[in-house]
């Protein structure tokens, strides 16, 4: 089976950009790309374009890479269009991973764009329940609830109802927290812990859309969102472009002075029914990750995890397995997730600081750990950093993700 390596990566700082379009963005990145590759974009023999809701609201259907890549100048080659919730760009990447390991094509171009922002805010906060199942939505909101009535963990009487003023995935996540305080003991000063982590390390990303630093209590004292999490503990709404170029082994001997990162896994899997105390999608997936990468969780250097919240970030690090179920939050404790510890997790600042335009946030994960891979992440640089791994996780039903990719990459040595 061919190998495959990322030769080239773009991205934008995201944020909030009334400015800015989904196809503006999606250039720049792209020629980002190309340049770090060093390579042309006749170069380029498919693109797999990740976006979920520029058709919501703009009303773009059915060929948004192609309108993208027809932008500027690139045409003739196939386009596919991936929408796969908050998973998009990295199943994107997953696809144009397999496309050349099948021997389609020799180089290929992953790209995600996405703009949430919009002066209609219910609109945008409405789009994210679209990556529900929309027919039952009220049947799994009757779960949610009843799920929750059997843990010990109560529910403030200042929160507010779910779903107002934010998004329906900001309850889910919520709940899933809950149900780790009543089975774990999990605090929220932990979930504070994860998130203030995650704010130091944005602080030192001029990337990311957050970059201010917060303690743990300025994190606890913030808004409450949904009982345990704050308004700093969920990522925000904003947009953004990422992209990622990857190439046969047999296209890199062509190359002059590529600095290459080799794709060891690429695993793309969906959920399942099941009940909230069985083994979820992550665990299930990341086996097959590390089986293919040939590698186990001791040896990942860093991590970019799918944090939506804070409790995301804390479950995966032990879905993953850096540390037994139910102690991510004492592993958080430990230092072990900073820069500087044993296994830095969101050196980018993550999806809570870095940003979560759904479509493009995958890709904004591989730009990082290509980054610490390559030796470039600057003053956030791990120190010897060989393996990275980035989990994305998109959409709901019932008790886990609809969809999800892990990717384990690794330090090509010279």
């Amino acid at each position: 089976m061919e190998n495959v390596y990322i030769i080239g990566t773009g991205m934008i700082r995201f944020n909030k950009y009334p400015d800015r379009d989904v196809k503006d963005m999606a250039q720049e990145v792209t020629r980002e790309a190309l340049k770090d590759a060093g390579i042309f974009q006749e170069a380029l023999e498919a693109v797999f374009f990740s976006n979920s809701f520029w058709g919501l609201f703009s009303n773009q259907h059915s060929i948004r890479g192609q309108v993208v890549m027809r932008s500027m100048g690139i045409d003739k080659i196939p386009v596919t269009n991936v929408e796969n919730a908050c998973a998009g760009a990295s199943t994107a990447l997953h696809l144009a991973v397999q496309g050349i390991r099948a021997s389609n094509y020799e180089v290929a171009l992953a790209l995600g764009s996405e703009k949430i922002t919009n002066p209609n805010k219910p609109l945008s906060l409405a789009a994210f329940a679209s990556a529900m199942d929309v027919e039952n939505f009220d049947t799994q909101m009757k779960q949610m609830e009843a799920i929750g009535k059997r843990l010990s963990v109560k529910i403030p009487a200042d929160q507010t109802p779910p779903g107002e003023g934010r998004s329906v995935f900001m309850d889910a996540y919520a709940l899933g927290a809950r149900w780790h305080m009543d089975r774990f003991g999990t605090t929220q000063e932990q979930l504070a812990l994860v998130c203030a982590k995650n704010h130091w390390h944005g602080s030192l990303n001029p990337l990311a859309q957050y970059q201010n630093e917060m303690s743990k209590e300025a994190v606890l004292a913030d808004k409450p969102i949904a009982y345990p999490l704050t308004r700093s503990m969920c990522a925000p709404v904003g947009d953004g472009a990422a992209a990622a170029i990857v190439c046969s082994e047999s296209y890199l001997k062509k190359l002059v002075n590529a600095n290459p990162v080799k794709i060891s896994a690429s695993i793309l899997g969906s959920g399942m029914d099941r009940d909230i105390d069985g083994m979820d999608i992550g665990e299930r997936l990341v086996k097959k990750a590390y089986n293919a990468a040939g590698v186990g969780p001791e040896d990942i250097s860093l991590a970019e995890l799918h944090d939506a919240t804070a409790y995301g970030e804390l479950h995966q690090t032990e879905a993953m397995g850096f540390c037994p179920m139910g102690e991510g939050g004492t592993w958080a404790e430990s230092g072990a997730t900073r820069l500087g510890g044993k296994q830095p997790v969101n050196t980018s600042g993550g999806l809570e600081c870095r940003g979560h335009p759904i479509g493009a946030s995958g890709l904004a994960q591989i730009h990082e750990l290509c980054l610490q891979l390559r030796g470039l992440a600057g003053i956030r640089q791990v120190e010897g950093a060989r393996f990275g791994l980035a989990e994305n996780g998109g959409g709901n039903i019932g008790v886990e993700e609809a969809a999800m990719c892990i990717h384990i990459l690794e330090k090509v040595r010279s």
